[in-house]
Order: structure tokens, then sequence, then C-alpha cells
């Protein structure tokens, strides 16, 4: 299975947070998957990290390179995730997070979330905690 990991949950996983859902760890232990980050996830926590919040215990640049020496595969944004957006209902308003519904979307692969918000979209999404 192709998954593909919401913003909190690289930044649990890398900091080796208690806040990962146990529902995701045997998702991305699981050797048959392939484990996907969105460019937008490392831009959202950028935006993030410059503004100096305490949210984020990893620096993005940091968190880049550690999913890359991991095996995780970088999802691009491209322009047919864009006009994907289209077609998604106004349910949640963080552009972050649906680039990332349309990404999962339109690529066939599953988004692991741990917001309810974004999990109320029809498609390719676990809710997991």
């Amino acid at each position: 299975m192709r998954l593909l990991l919401d913003s909190h949950i690289l930044v649990w996983l890398a900091a080796m947070s208690i806040k990962l859902p146990a529902q995701a760890r045997p998702l991305i232990e699981d050797i048959d998957n392939t484990l996907f980050f969105s460019a937008a996830s490392i831009w959202e926590l950028s935006v993030k990290h410059a503004l100096g919040r305490d949210d984020i215990p990893v620096h993005p640049r940091v968190l880049h390179r550690a999913l890359l020496d991991n095996g995780f595969l970088e999802l691009p944004v491209t322009s047919g995730h864009a006009f994907a957006l289209e077609a998604l209902p106004p349910i949640h308003k963080d552009p972050f997070d649906r680039i990332l519904i349309a990404q999962a979307t339109s690529e066939g692969m599953l988004l692991l979330t741990s917001d309810e918000t974004i999990a109320r979209y029809n498609g390719p999404i676990r809710l997991v905690r």
C-alpha cells in the first residue's frame, strides 16, 4: 500500500513523540507499505518554523533529510494536484491539508491523518488514533 503521511504524523514520528497514534505505527512499520511525504508538508512546517512555532520540535531541513534517509519518498506538488482541489468540498480551510487530500486522491494513496476534519472527506483517508 502507498501511504501519504500528514504533517503532524511526520513530526510526531521524527520526534518519537507519544502523540504518534498507536494505529499509525503498524502501518508505518509494515515493510510492504511504501511511505511518502508531501513537499507541501515540508512547506507547511517551514512556514510554522519560520514563525517560531514551538510545536515543531524538529527543523524542517532535518526532518526532510531524515525522511529521505529512512526510505520515504517525496511527493512533489503538481498542477494536477492543484486542479484536483476544485473537486473538494469546502470542509477544511487549511490549504496544506487540502493539497494533501488532493494528492492522496489523485495519486491513489492512502492519507494517514489524526485530523478529524480531514477524515470527513470522502476518499482514500484513514483517521488514526
